[in-house]
């Protein structure tokens, strides 16, 4: 796999923030649009042994992107449906989003103070941009209209209304596609997400956008 110690000890803490707040942001957004169930379920917290699912946080280690336990919530008690059930299935990724900017701006502030000018200032620095490279990871992996990923609910909303079974059939084997997709870009190095370019395309761009030199 090609992973140490330190490399885990670097990538675990940005997946068990990126992971927990994702999974939060479901459920707070289904807690203000009408439902309980989250609440219900003890999933309206920041506490990552309630989100965590540890298949996918393996997955995030070996291969940079995952996933978390899924947010239940009953769309009979929102008011707006299809709306409410894209809304609550977008917070994750901009969740994330939202995470990755704020680990950039929070590096480019260190790197305008002098001490972290110093050689374990620039690791500090780059431990930071590192965890933000993961959530934005987890923020494009997510939109990938594969089942059960949050980009497929963008487009299983409706196809639940015209198509049950086939709505069924997707969330049955989307697992399993999803997964055996990720083991052949790991092992297999094929290159079918293309999520690497698009991270990096991002990272890029912050690193332009707040003047790192």
């Amino acid at each position: 796999m090609g992973l140490d110690l330190t490399d885990i000890l670097k990538i675990a803490p940005a997946a068990v923030i990126g992971l927990t707040v994702h999974e939060f942001a479901h459920a707070y957004t289904a807690y203000r649009l009408g439902d309980n169930t989250a609440k219900d379920d003890g999933r309206l917290t920041l506490n990552p042994l309630k989100h965590i699912d540890w298949l996918g946080f393996f997955l995030i280690i070996i291969a940079g992107f995952g996933w978390a336990k899924p947010v239940s919530f009953n769309p009979n008690n929102l008011k707006n449906k299809h709306r409410d059930e894209i809304l609550i299935s977008i917070a994750g990724p901009i969740s994330n989003f939202v995470i990755a900017s704020l680990f950039f701006v929070l590096a480019r502030v260190l790197y305008s103070i002098d001490f972290f000018n110093s050689e374990f200032g620039l690791q500090v620095i780059n431990l930071i941009m590192t965890w933000g490279v993961i959530n934005f990871s987890l923020f494009i992996f997510n939109l990938i209209p594969i089942p059960p990923l949050d980009g497929s609910h963008l487009y299983l909303t409706y196809l639940k209304d015209i198509n049950p079974k086939l709505m069924m059939n997707m969330y049955k084997y989307g697992t399993l596609v999803l997964l055996a997709i990720i083991l052949a870009e790991s092992n297999l190095n094929i290159n079918i997400l293309h999520i690497s370019e698009l991270v990096g395309g991002i990272t890029s761009f912050f690193i332009q956008l707040l003047g790192f030199r």
